[in-house]
């Protein structure tokens, strides 16, 4: 299966993917720091889109660590972030680098933020109860 474009999971369908596709790869795009002290789903490999403190994406680099990841371009890369924006940033950047099988994890880790600007309320990984671990 290839695609020239991002094809989107729900946290729980990325489960269920995961399960099935024992060679698909979790890509955690957010900073080191985020990782580490709000959580992570198991499986998941860090390489951040971005780092602190400038914030800065470098496409080539993120694409070559990923590579590092891989057998091959045409393996799948599932990619989750806070909140599903950074994700798709970071998919499209693969995408061009000659990945095929590009997934984003909808609404990410923590979720959209609720009416009081909170995560994990409303949707995404933790609030979907799926295993994850904290350092």
């Amino acid at each position: 299966m290839t695609s020239s474009h991002i094809q989107h999971l729900t946290p729980k369908a990325t489960w269920d993917f995961l399960q099935a596709t024992p060679d698909a790869v979790l890509i955690d795009v957010r900073m080191e720091i985020e990782s580490m002290y709000v959580g992570s789903p198991p499986r998941a490999i860090n390489i951040p889109w971005y780092e602190y403190p400038d914030f800065e994406a470098n496409a080539d680099a993120f694409a070559a660590a990923v590579r590092s990841e891989v057998s091959s371009l045409d393996q799948p890369v599932l990619l989750i972030c806070r909140s599903g924006a950074r994700s798709v940033d970071a998919g499209k950047a693969l995408l061009d680098k000659g990945f095929t099988r590009v997934i984003n994890v909808l609404h990410g880790f923590e979720g959209d933020l609720d009416e009081r600007e909170h995560r994990s309320t409303v949707n995404g990984w933790r609030f979907d109860g799926l295993p994850w671990g904290q350092m």
